[in-house]
C-alpha cells in the first residue's frame, strides 16, 4: 500500500490521478462531461455525470498503472468548490440537477439581502461577500423550487452537500456525509471563526441543520470506499483552489499561488490570522490540521480557460488550446484589442453579478489571432487585479507567485502574466499541483508521506518568468483594461 489516488473533481471535467509514496504521477484518467445552460447567467451539471465520470477515471487510472485496491493507501478528494447538490438520504438520488459555482440564478436574492442589511453578518462570520457564487443562495433556491423538498429537509430526510461530500457519500455508499473545512468554508453557512455552521445565517436562509454534513479536518477520516476491489480509506479532502495552495506547498504566511483552470483564483496565506479585506477579496481557510484552521486571502476570476474554451467551442477559431500561444504571437502589435471576459458576471475585486462580456478595439483586420492575444491576455488583467488588492490588503506587493493549472502550459501566456505583473512567476515542476496537494493530505493522514516541512523541501521550479515589458507600457496597458471594465460594469 504505497501508492495515493486523487480525485479532482473540476467544472468540466473529472480526472484520477495515482501517486507513488514520493507523489511522483504514475497514471491519469481523465472525461469530460457535459455543461448545462438552462438559461442566461444559469449553469448545471448532472450528478449522474459527474459520479459515472469519476467512477470510470478512477478504474482508468488504477488499470493504467497496474493496480488493484490494495495497493492504494489512501484516497485524496479535490473538487469544484460552491456547486450545490440536494439529494435523498434513503435513495441517494438527486432532487436536481447540481448547481455549478459560475450560476447567478440567485442575483436577485443577493441584491435584497444586501439591502437589508445582511451582508455584515454574513461578511463577519465567514469572511465571503454575499454573492451568488456560493452554496447559500443556491440551496435555498433549491428549498423553495423543489415542492416540499423544504419540509423533507425538515424532517432528515434530505441531504445538501458540495461535490466533495456527494462523492464522499457515493464513495462510502451513504456511510459518510462529511466534508472538511475548506469546503465548507465556501458554503456562506460556516462561521470560519468558530468553526461552526452558523444557526443565525442559517436561520436567515430557512436552512434546516439536518441537511448539513459534518465539518472534519482537511487530512482525516473521511470512511473508506469498496467499489473498487477491496477497501480503500478516503483520508484528504479539500477544495481545488486550497488543495492547490497545498500542492504549492505555500504554508508560510506572505506565500501566493494562482490557479489557471476554468476559473483563476489566488490565494494569499495569512496563517493563523484572520484578515478581513478592505479591497473586495474573501477571507478563507487554506487547510485545517489537526483541528487548526491556517487562514487565506483569495481573489476569484470565473474566467480563465474557459476564455480559450470559448474561442474553440463558441467561436470555432481555434481547434485546441495549444493553438492560441503561436496565435498571440502572430498578432498584429498595432491593434489593441481587449476582451472582457464577464460571460457568467465579474468576480474579485468587482463583484457585478450581471456583468457581461464585452470587447473593445474591434477593426476591420481584427481576425482570430487578435482574438486570441486578447483572451490570453484578459487573464494577465485579471490577475494583475487581484495581485493589487492582496497587496493592498497585505501591506506590501508579492515578490513572486507561484502558478498552476492548464493554461501555465502557455509560455506566451505566463510571459505576458510576469510583464503585466512586473513580478516574477514561477511554474512548478509537478503543475499537477491541486491533485498533488490532495494526495499529500490523504497520504500524509495514512502515513505515507512527509510532514508539511519535508513536503515543501521537496518543491521544485521548472520554469522562472521574469518582466521584460517596459513600465510605461505595462502602466499603459493596465490602464486601458481598467477602463474597459469600468465601461462593462453594471453595478
Amino acid at each position: 500500500m504505497t501508492h495515493i489516488l486523487a480525485i479532482d473533481q473540476g467544472t468540466t471535467s473529472s480526472r484520477a490521478i495515482v501517486f507513488d509514496a514520493g507523489l511522483r504521477v504514475k497514471a491519469v484518467a481523465q472525461q469530460e462531461f457535459p455543461q448545462i445552460f438552462p438559461r442566461s447567467g444559469w449553469v448545471e451539471h448532472d450528478p449522474a455525470a459527474i459520479w459515472t465520470s469519476v467512477q470510470a477515471t478512477i478504474r482508468g487510472a488504477m488499470a493504467e498503472a497496474g493496480l488493484t485496491a490494495k495497493d492504494i493507501a489512501a484516497i485524496g478528494i479535490t473538487n469544484q468548490r460552491e456547486t450545490t447538490l440536494l439529494w435523498d438520504r434513503a435513495t441517494g438520488e438527486p432532487l436536481h440537477n447540481a448547481i455549478v459555482w459560475q450560476d447567478r440564478r440567485t442575483a436577485d436574492t443577493c441584491d435584497r439581502l444586501r439591502a437589508e442589511g445582511h451582508e455584515g453578518l454574513i461578511r463577519t462570520a465567514t469572511g465571503l461577500l454575499l454573492d451568488p457564487y456560493f452554496s447559500a443562495t443556491k440551496l435555498a433556491w433549491l428549498l423553495d423550487t423543489i415542492e416540499g423538498a423544504r419540509a423533507r429537509a425538515e424532517r432528515g430526510e434530505l441531504a445538501f452537500g458540495t461535490v466533495d461530500s456527494f462523492l464522499i457519500w457515493k464513495l462510502t455508499e451513504g456511510r459518510v456525509h462529511a466534508t472538511d473545512a475548506t469546503n465548507a468554508a465556501r458554503t456562506m453557512l460556516y462561521d470560519i471563526r468558530k468553526g461552526a455552521w452558523s444557526a443565525e445565517i442559517l436561520a436567515l436562509f430557512r436552512i434546516p441543520a439536518a441537511l448539513l454534513p459534518e465539518v472534519r479536518d482537511s487530512a482525516a477520516d473521511f470512511g473508506a470506499t469498496r467499489l473498487f476491489g477491496g477497501e480503500i480509506p478516503i483520508r484528504g479532502v479539500a477544495g481545488d483552489q486550497q488543495a492547490a495552495t497545498v500542492g504549492q506547498a505555500c504554508f508560510t504566511p506572505g506565500m501566493v499561488k494562482s490557479t489557471y483552470g476554468t476559473g483563476c483564483f489566488a490565494l494569499a496565506n495569512t496563517g493563523e490570522r484572520m484578515v478581513l479585506s478592505t479591497h473586495r477579496l474573501l477571507t478563507t481557510i487554506a487547510y485545517q490540521l489537526n483541528g487548526t484552521p491556517t487562514y487565506a486571502l483569495e481573489g476569484s476570476i470565473f474566467v480563465a480557460g474557459a476564455v480559450v474554451q470559448w474561442l474553440r467551442d463558441g467561436l470555432h477559431l481555434i481547434g485546441s488550446a495549444a493553438e492560441t500561444g503561436p496565435l498571440a504571437e502572430a498578432a498584429d502589435p498595432h491593434q489593441e484589442v481587449i476582451l472582457v471576459p464577464a460571460f457568467t458576471g465579474l468576480g474579485a475585486p468587482y463583484w457585478d453579478a450581471r456583468a457581461r462580456g464585452a470587447i473593445f478595439g474591434l477593426t476591420r483586420a481584427t481576425g482570430p489571432a487578435e482574438f486570441a492575444r486578447a483572451a490570453l491576455e484578459s487573464v494577465g488583467f485579471q490577475t494583475r487585479d487581484l495581485m493589487e488588492a492582496i497587496a493592498a490588503d497585505m501591506g506590501g506587493a508579492t515578490a513572486r507567485l507561484r502558478v498552476d493549472g492548464g493554461m501555465t502550459a502557455s509560455d506566451w501566456a505566463m510571459q505576458f502574466l510576469a510583464d503585466i505583473l512586473g513580478a516574477e512567476v514561477d511554474r512548478p515542476a509537478v503543475r499537477e499541483t491541486t491533485a498533488l496537494g490532495a494526495a499529500w493530505l490523504a497520504g500524509m493522514q495514512a502515513g505515507v508521506c512527509p510532514d508539511a516541512a519535508g513536503f515543501a523541501a521537496s518543491w521544485a521550479l521548472e520554469r522562472r518568468f521574469t518582466p521584460q515589458m517596459p513600465a510605461a507600457r505595462r502602466e499603459a496597458r493596465y490602464a486601458a483594461w481598467k477602463d474597459a471594465v469600468r465601461r462593462t460594469l453594471t453595478a
